[in-house]
């Protein structure tokens, strides 16, 4: 049975090392490019519902915290069954290096926006900004299992965000600080992921 044992935990090595080398194909360029869509509908919902949503950030909240759960349970379940196609063997570890490499930021991205709604109102309009520079940093650190452009999707979003803060004050709140942010930048990683598919022969 240690023989066994060991084999068995051989293969899951070699396996998760296969994980480790391999491009991770299950983003679909589609489905990336929705999310962009879903971002600019957003804007338009918030500048048509919310005008003033410094004097209304649960109602502004209540908007881009309801598009990202729409946004992330669509590109969750496009992921899992595109990796099963793409990644077939290796999906189960392809799906878990995915998850690892975003999950922190999205944590990060939840718990700071808790902190200043309930211990510091008075800045919350830094929260588009720091939404996009911690974003960001989700694709920066997914970038070693993605195509090597996806960096420019990264950078996109670290120059929104931060010109996002310099405007310092209630004008970062604006509904298009997020929607041209994420449009555009949704937009351009389906182009990078589109491009490399098209490149090496893969679905899109």
């Amino acid at each position: 049975m240690s023989d066994l044992h060991k084999a068995l935990g051989d293969i899951s090595s070699i396996r998760k090392q296969l994980a480790n080398t391999t491009e991770f194909r299950g983003y679909g360029p589609a489905t990336l490019a929705a999310t962009g869509g879903f971002a600019v509908l957003a804007a338009v919902a918030q500048a048509y519902w919310v005008p003033e949503p410094v004097h209304h950030l649960p109602a502004y909240l209540a908007v881009w915290v309801a598009t990202a759960i729409v946004c992330a349970a669509l590109t969750g379940v496009q992921m899992y069954t595109r990796t099963r196609r793409m990644h077939s063997g290796l999906s189960d570890e392809m799906l878990r290096m995915a998850v690892v490499q975003f999950l922190p930021s999205a944590g990060a991205g939840l718990l700071l926006t808790g902190v200043l709604v309930y211990f510091a109102p008075a800045v919350t309009w830094m929260l588009p900004g720091l939404w996009q520079v911690i974003f960001s940093i989700g694709i920066f650190s997914s970038c070693r299992f993605l195509p090597r452009a996806m960096s420019a999707a990264g950078a996109w979003y670290l120059a929104t965000g931060l010109g996002c803060l310099s405007l310092a004050g209630s004008r970062a709140l604006s509904p298009w600080t997020m929607g041209v942010a994420y449009g555009v930048g949704q937009l351009l990683v389906a182009g990078v992921l589109f491009v490399n598919a098209e490149g090496e022969g893969d679905e899109v």
